[in-house]
């Protein structure tokens, strides 16, 4: 074999061992580029996190007075729902002044009876602010009992959002004014809201400490 012969094998193996590292590093750059590719698009999407629906946690019932309803039973708030107001109201203790309230004026089957309609349901100690006197004339008196309870009703479901500034026509044919926000209602500037936003099968009741009286 001839010497430049030799020579040219011997440059070409010089060559090829020299280049053949760099051409395998850039097949693995680029696999690795790749992946790292696939996986840079599919992480944002995997990490996203959920974002809960505030119109969700507004739809629960509120405030301080609300601690005091039963967890389970017909009293509590998974009970109330399934019953219509005057009767998802007999299950609850803390309102078993107005119950008997109702049923001193006959007014169980309109209450029970109404569709879409919400009660501010004055606590027992909101009858407590009354003079006893007071309370038994007017537990006695028919006609005043339903006038002062049909005040208690508006003939419409309303939401926390609509208690922020409104004035409302009552079954007793004035009107009652809702004013606050978040968790802190308001009604006639009087009466506060202990535990809102309460379902029952046919009215939204918003429990409140002061009995409302129409002018």
């Amino acid at each position: 074999m001839s010497n430049t012969l030799r020579f040219r094998r011997t440059a070409l193996a010089v060559a090829t061992a020299a280049v053949l590292p760099f051409a395998l590093a850039a097949c693995s750059d680029s696999g690795s580029d790749s992946a790292s590719s696939d996986k840079s698009s599919e992480t944002p999407a995997a990490s996203q996190p959920a974002t809960p629906d505030a119109s969700m946690a507004m739809d629960k019932p509120f405030g301080p007075a609300c601690s005091g309803v039963p967890a389970d039973g017909a009293g509590s708030f998974d009970g109330m729902a399934k019953d219509p107001v005057a009767t998802a109201a007999s299950n609850n203790p803390a309102l078993s002044t107005l119950v008997t309230a109702v049923k001193q004026a006959g007014l169980v089957d309109t209450l029970n009876n109404a569709k879409d309609i919400t009660v501010f349901a004055p606590t027992n100690d909101a009858f407590a602010k009354i003079p006893k006197a007071d309370l038994d004339k007017v537990l006695a008196d028919k006609a005043m009992l339903t006038k002062i309870l049909t005040y208690h009703v508006v003939g419409e479901k309303l939401t926390p959002k609509q208690l922020e500034s409104g004035s409302f026509d009552t079954l007793e044919k004035t009107k009652l004014t809702t004013s606050g926000s978040g968790e802190a209602y308001k009604v006639n500037d009087a009466s506060t809201v202990v535990c809102g936003n309460v379902k029952t099968a046919n009215a939204n009741v918003y429990i409140v400490d002061t009995v409302l009286m129409p002018k």
